[in-house]
């Protein structure tokens, strides 16, 4: 049973640590932040259907990289809460797979511009649904077709990694 908590808590930290490290070299060529975000470690929003350890390491690792990446505390919160919600939604459709990126993109293309018009966030006076379709674009890229390729690769060894 105590083998069982260990693989968890390393999954758990492996993945955040994996989410903090393409988030930032993301950063690097300005593609992290912003009305359009491609973040490469959104990717990783399909590893729930492997291990529900990936839950809570996409959790932390988003939470990491808004504060390393100097989001407002809003962000902080609330996008790693959107995180939260599609890792969580992914790992309930696990018998799914195809459609483990849609949480994610629904999570983030709802919350993120809601927290960018926020007077408490960054208070841009951009219309909501523009807003929706940019982050809603950056997320098919990075979680709905990077994902995807992702979760093609990992398709046939991903249980043995995450056994």
């Amino acid at each position: 049973m105590k083998n069982k908590k260990v693989l968890f808590l390393t999954q758990a930290a492996m993945i955040a640590a994996l989410y903090v490290v393409l988030t930032l070299t993301a950063n690097l060529f300005g593609l992290a932040s912003g009305v359009i975000q491609i973040r490469l470690s959104e990717m990783l929003a399909v590893l729930p259907v492997f291990t529900p350890a990936a839950v809570p390491g996409l959790f932390i690792g988003c939470l990491l990289s808004n504060l390393l990446t100097g989001c407002c505390i809003l962000d902080i919160v609330m996008g790693s809460l959107a995180t939260l919600l599609g890792a969580f939604g992914a790992w309930l459709l696990r018998g799914w797979k195809w459609a483990s990126p849609v949480p994610t993109i629904v999570a983030n293309a709802i919350i993120v511009p809601w927290v960018l018009t926020s007077p408490y966030g960054y208070g841009l006076t951009d219309a909501w649904w523009y807003l929706v379709a940019t982050v809603g674009a950056g997320e098919i890229i990075s979680c709905g077709i990077l994902g995807t390729a992702l979760l093609f690769a990992l398709q046939k060894y991903g249980r043995r990694i995450f056994a």
